[in-house]
């Protein structure tokens, strides 16, 4: 769908389909642009392995800390790759400042094996220990989508059969103003539980965190 259907589809919903409008085509706009960002956390829709400016990142010797692209908030999978072709690429496992304190006390100064670990904070990797020559990191990572939907044949960059779904929450931001005529708290919740049920609830830092190498996976047996 374009962002001209979408809105239109919004209008026909909202019982908002003449003018003057209670909620202008920017306004509407912006909430969409919202849905989608919400539905890239919410169901992971968006992993990038191929786009170089979210995917590769130039690291240079001796130096720990780099940037991550504004559009990632998850890696899947990260590799370095020397630039010298006779070093091969080697995985390096994403994990806590607090497990790196457990298993190799005193990393900060000096790490003691061959094993390279990279720390995730907001919107930077710290790499561990810093890499003796420069390279390349390689993500796999989840990310928002990379432009707005803007103009009226703008496409979601989410698959087809989720675009209707984004109306969901365009409609209860818009049931939610509690200024405007259009409130209405009832339709507000009963159109955030469509696109939760189709979505997925947003999850928290700590959900996103159990999936890195150092949170154990424990296979727990019920007995009834």
């Amino acid at each position: 769908m374009t962002l001209e259907e979408l809105i239109a589809s919004f209008r026909e919903d909202a019982t908002d389909k003449v003018g003057p409008y209670l909620w202008e085509d920017e306004t509407v706009t912006r909430w969409l642009n919202e849905a989608q960002d919400e539905a890239a956390v919410r169901a992971r829709l968006l992993l990038d392995d191929s786009t170089p400016a979210v995917t590769q990142i130039a690291v240079t010797a001796g130096q720990a800390s780099y940037q991550l692209h504004p559009k990632v908030y998850e890696i899947a999978h990260l590799q370095w790759q020397p630039s010298a072709a006779a070093h091969r690429a080697k995985p390096v496992d994403l994990v806590t400042r607090e497990w790196l304190d457990r298993k190799h006390p005193g990393w900060r100064t000096r790490m003691d094996c061959d094993a390279l670990y990279a720390i995730q904070s907001e919107g930077a990797l710290r790499m561990v220990p810093a890499p003796k020559e420069a390279g390349t990191l390689v993500l796999e990572a989840y990310r928002l989508p990379l432009k707005p939907l803007t103009n009226e044949t703008d496409k979601p960059e989410i698959h087809a059969a989720s675009h209707a779904y984004l109306v969901y929450w365009a409609l209860h931001r818009a049931f939610s103003q509690p200024d405007g005529d259009g409130f209405d708290p009832q339709r507000a919740a009963t159109a955030e539980a469509e696109f939760t049920g189709y979505f997925g609830a947003r999850p928290d830092a700590d959900l996103r965190r159990a999936t890195r190498h150092d949170e154990p996976q424990v296979n727990v047996t019920y007995i009834f």
